[in-house]
């Protein structure tokens, strides 16, 4: 009785309930994404589309149109600049999002030097899940939804992308609109995400848990199946910490899946052969 109180309580409250809903609803999309970017190598692409959205935040604040609008913008803006960067110049592709990032970012940081005393730097950066609007939910909740649904019906597209695009352009399929469409639906994903989880936040959710489920199997379904898990159980825990013991949601999130990852990754050193082929 006392553990379905301890579950049920907290969703009795309105701002709780769409905590827990859009805090799993981001955990599932960037988990989906983050198996995508670990077998591609392209961990730094979201850190770099992570904060190069920041002008675009700041900017539609200033303006007054919504955060997530800006921040698309300008995270299409970094998408096109690095692509271009690395196909005109020698520049390695990680140098380029680093570089790219770094001015996106240090610009965010001009702009709100300039209005500091109407932007909240803490929200823009790590997010404000139990503050936010119906509005905002409902905008993350189908936004977040819809590249999921994008991301696994073209699943078997993206994958062949990721895994040898070479060999995809060889059968015909159009590896350029691919890699463009992964690139805006990575973008959108961010940008989705932030008035949630924040800015700097985000980039964990997009590393830790592709990265847990790939130490525990070689099965991409497998992959994104175990990444989405960690990621759900990660926002539920956050979202109910927040409630219980007053902290911040989407820093326990990010704690937790670190958390997963560590213990995952002593597993695999100890694991025997037959549970390594369990998960296989």
């Amino acid at each position: 009785m006392f553990a379905l109180d301890f579950f049920i309580e907290p969703l009795q409250y309105s701002f709780m309930l769409k905590a827990v809903v859009v805090s799993t609803i981001v955990g599932a999309t960037l988990a989906i994404m983050s198996c995508f970017l670990i077998l591609k190598g392209w961990a730094l692409l979201g850190d770099a589309i992570s904060h190069a959205v920041l002008p675009g935040v700041v900017l539609a604040y200033v303006i007054g149109i919504p955060f997530g609008l800006g921040a698309f913008v300008f995270a299409m803006l970094a998408v096109i600049l690095i692509g271009y960067i690395k196909s005109n110049t020698r520049i390695k592709e990680d140098a380029v999002m680093g570089i790219v990032f770094t001015m996106f970012f240090a610009l965010g940081i001009m702009m709100i030097s300039k209005v500091v005393s109407s932007v909240d730097l803490t929200h823009v950066l790590f997010g404000e899940v139990l503050g936010i609007s119906n509005t905002s939910a409902w905008y993350t909740g189908i936004i977040l939804g819809i590249v999921s649904l994008v991301v696994i019906t073209f699943r078997k597209m993206f994958t062949m992308f990721c895994f040898d695009p070479t060999h995809g352009k060889a059968i015909g399929l159009p590896m350029s609109l691919v890699h463009y469409s992964f690139l805006s639906l990575l973008a959108i994903a961010i940008t989705g995400s932030i008035q949630t989880v924040g800015i700097i936040l985000v980039i964990a959710m997009l590393i830790t848990p592709g990265s847990t489920a790939f130490l525990l199997t070689k099965r991409f379904i497998t992959m994104i199946k175990i990444a989405v898990g960690v990621s759900i159980f990660s926002s539920l825990v956050g979202a109910y910490s927040s409630y219980y013991f007053d902290i911040a949601t989407g820093a326990t999130i990010v704690f937790v899946q670190g958390l997963i990852f560590i213990m995952v990754l002593i597993y695999t050193k100890f694991r025997t052969p037959n549970q390594s082929r369990m998960l296989e």
